[in-house]
């Protein structure tokens, strides 16, 4: 279990990390090239590495659903929408959201069974912890507006400062 654990830890700072450099990528490109450049490195890289690790079992595609092949074009608007996002919202406020959902779909996935998972009954508590973590992303977002506000509008210096 504490190896899952450090995994999950170790996947959400390389999304956090790739994101922001996809950004990057994107302020020097578009957003079309900058996800064909994510995936076609992606492809190069795990490609190469399965080769290394598994050999020959890499082309190994047998029982495997038709559907299953979709994942590479969710990729497509994984990276896209990503990208988008953190461009009109920031990076905190668009992985908080990405995250929110990324749980709140997964629980929906697990409750219901769906696409060949294991169904674990749903709980209260589960969709309470979702709300939790929704509440955490409004008080992120929004919870220092009025200190912003009502700073601007006492100096004046602030907001010609701001607006610089």
């Amino acid at each position: 279990m504490i190896t899952g654990i450090l995994l999950a830890l170790l996947a959400g700072s390389l999304v956090s990390l790739q994101t922001i450099f996809n950004s990057k990528v994107n302020e020097r490109t578009g957003s079309w090239s900058t996800t064909t450049m994510v995936l076609f490195t992606g492809f190069i890289a795990s490609f190469v590495i399965s080769l290394l690790l598994e050999g020959k079992n890499t082309f190994s595609f047998q029982h495997m659903q038709p559907w299953y092949w979709l994942s590479g074009a969710i990729g497509v608007g994984v990276v896209f929408c990503l990208v988008q996002g953190m461009k009109l919202l920031g990076p905190t406020y668009a992985i908080s959201i990405v995250l929110t959902s990324q749980l709140s779909f997964a629980l929906l996935f697990d409750s219901m069974g769906w696409l060949g998972l294991e169904q674990i009954p749903f709980s209260w508590n589960q969709l309470i912890g979702v709300l939790v973590i929704v509440g955490g992303i409004i008080l992120f977002k929004f919870g220092g507006l009025s200190k912003e506000t009502s700073d601007s509008t006492d100096n004046p210096a602030h907001s010609v400062a701001s607006k610089s």
